[in-house]
């Protein structure tokens, strides 16, 4: 068995606002998942899931517990090197986009490369491959407030792919969008992960989207109670 692509023992994340105001959100987290799965993470709010996401992201450390991404320890890294993962290893997709509002949908999606220790040559042909993805190649000039919830989740999902990450991260990705638009939007990540295999967490408290995935994991009150098959599709 290869190493998993995630790796977490015995997270804990513990916040603190000076004693006695110690909080423990997360309680000791065991977690791995393997390349190409797709996994979704659920619990009500207050479960602890964005804390997790936040983890597993390399957006915050964890108190204790050791964290291996990609065989690597976390833990153990700079946060020059912690921010250059983010880039070129884990792509995001928020709730509400996080768009450049006066950027258009193409400068949006090259933002990761502009920023990337490694200049990708080509980087406007690059971003406009992966608005064709999404088709959204026709909307590139269009800025985010020329465009729908669906449309700017599209985009969304095409600046997150732009660097060809290992793991796509996506949090609350339909949770601002009506339910046909939502499943208009699932359906591309279950193409990136049939057709790239793509790794795939999708963080959501919704049960009839965790339903399409091979995986749930259900957090509560920051302990994983079930880890389960999902249906898939």
């Amino acid at each position: 068995m290869s190493e998993p692509v995630i790796r977490m023992e015995k997270i804990i994340k513990t916040y603190y606002a000076g004693k006695p105001n110690e909080l423990e959100i997360l309680h000791g987290i065991d977690l791995s998942v393997s390349e190409g799965e797709f996994v979704s993470i659920v619990g009500e709010s207050g479960s602890g899931k964005s804390t997790l996401m936040n983890i597993i992201g390399v957006l915050d450390r964890q108190t204790d517990g050791v964290y291996y991404l990609e065989g690597q320890d976390v833990g153990q890294m700079t946060d020059e090197v912690r921010s250059a993962i983010r880039n070129r290893r884990i792509g995001f997709v928020f709730q509400n986009f996080n768009l450049l509002a006066r950027a258009s949908a193409l400068k949006n999606v090259m933002v990761p490369l502009m920023y990337s220790v490694e200049r990708v040559k080509n980087q406007k042909e690059r971003a406009m491959e992966m608005l064709s993805m999404v088709g959204m190649e026709e909307r590139a000039s269009h800025r985010p407030n020329e465009l729908s919830g669906g449309q700017k989740q599209r985009v969304a999902i095409a600046r997150a792919m732009v660097n060809d990450p290992a793991i796509i991260l996506a949090d609350e990705p339909t949770g601002a969008l009506d339910s046909k638009t939502g499943h208009m939007v699932m359906d591309i990540f279950h193409r990136l992960h049939e057709e790239q295999g793509k790794t795939i967490v999708l963080i959501t408290h919704s049960q009839e989207l965790a339903a399409e995935t091979q995986r749930i994991v259900t957090l509560l009150d920051g302990e994983i109670v079930n880890d389960q098959k999902g249906g898939g599709r």
